[in-house]
């Protein structure tokens, strides 16, 4: 259990909080890159700030403030150019930097002010890598942003799947270091949507580990009929520090929005058949995966990740740990 106050804590991410502070030290996943190659400009809420996401002429990304410090036009209906996001309203031009590089009206009547050179708008460190684009709002200087593993695998299709899900990051996270969770949540919850009711029960949980590890935390389970020779013992699942899950064959990021919902990012690899290499992958595609049924208003059931929504947003927007 924790006090009132310390659960504010980890749940807290607006500027100046403190795991918000913790968490702008790392890079997030934040959209697709085939997205921005459909729309090159997308309007995102991150750690509780409005920011546009771009990609400009010459393929450069930038991430700053949804607004214009001119007149607070809404900077995702601006217009990428060569080099940067010309504001729709009078047509400054913000670069990746946040640098203001061009100021029409100004440039020409007050060219000696060099007024341009004196504003800047809000602006994060935006990178492209296997199919995503990461974003890092900490302080300087930035820490590389990783390549893990599975990103150098060949011979595989990856897809991207992403949902926006009402309730706090922390207790979507809480979820991936809960072993016991497989059993009920998915095994015996999917047999029961099923309608296998009767026959033998799938086997129930004998014994769980944990074990810190430099990025996160691993842990381990024996199930009814394995041993500490199984896989789910000998190497069992990474709780990959702050906000990630790996599995073995892909990762889940539950990115902060804002205090009341997380982004899930979904990384899956599906190697192809012997007979199909060698393979190589031109686009990663995406996809938004639905959360609620159109008809009923009820949260989806069927798959695995909207099971373990239900469970997130049925603790209700903001987990009571007290």
């Amino acid at each position: 259990m924790l006090k009132s106050e310390e659960n504010q804590t980890l749940m807290q991410v607006g500027p100046g909080t403190p795991m918000g502070d913790l968490l702008r030290r790392y890079w997030m996943p934040i959209a697709p890159i085939a997205e921005l190659d459909d729309n090159p400009t997308k309007a995102v809420r991150l750690f509780g700030e409005n920011l546009v996401l771009y990609k400009d002429k010459s393929g450069t990304y930038g991430l700053i403030d949804r607004h214009c410090p001119h007149r607070r036009a809404d900077m995702s209906y601006g217009f990428v150019e060569q080099c940067g996001l010309r504001c729709n309203y009078h047509g400054w031009v913000f670069d990746e930097s946040g640098r203001c590089t061009e100021q029409p009206f100004e440039d020409i009547a007050h060219p000696e002010a060099h007024y341009k050179d004196r504003v800047t708008i809000k602006a994060y460190k935006v990178e492209a890598k296997s199919g995503l684009l990461w974003a890092y709002m900490g302080p300087d200087p930035a820490p590389l942003l990783p390549t893990w593993e599975p990103f150098t695998w060949k011979n595989g299709f990856v897809q991207i799947v992403i949902s926006e899900i009402p309730c706090n990051w922390f207790q979507c996270q809480e979820n991936s270091i809960d072993p016991v969770h497989f059993e009920w949540l998915h095994t015996n919850w999917s047999r029961i949507l099923r309608g296998q009711t009767d026959g033998p029960k799938p086997p129930t949980h004998l014994k769980i580990g944990f074990d810190e590890l430099e990025y996160g935390f691993t842990y381990r389970r024996i199930l009814e009929g394995q041993s500490e020779d199984d896989e789910l013992w000998t190497v069992g699942r990474m709780c990959l520090w702050p906000n990630c899950l790996f599995t073995g064959g892909h990762f889940e990021w539950r990115v902060p929005v804002d205090d009341d919902t997380t982004l899930s990012v979904g990384w899956f690899f599906d190697r192809v058949p012997e007979e199909m290499e060698p393979y190589e992958q031109d686009k990663i595609p995406y996809w938004y995966g639905p959360i609620r049924d159109e008809q009923t208003g009820r949260w989806i059931t069927s798959h695995v990740m909207n099971q373990d929504f239900v469970a997130w947003v049925g603790q209700g927007i903001v987990a009571d740990r007290t």
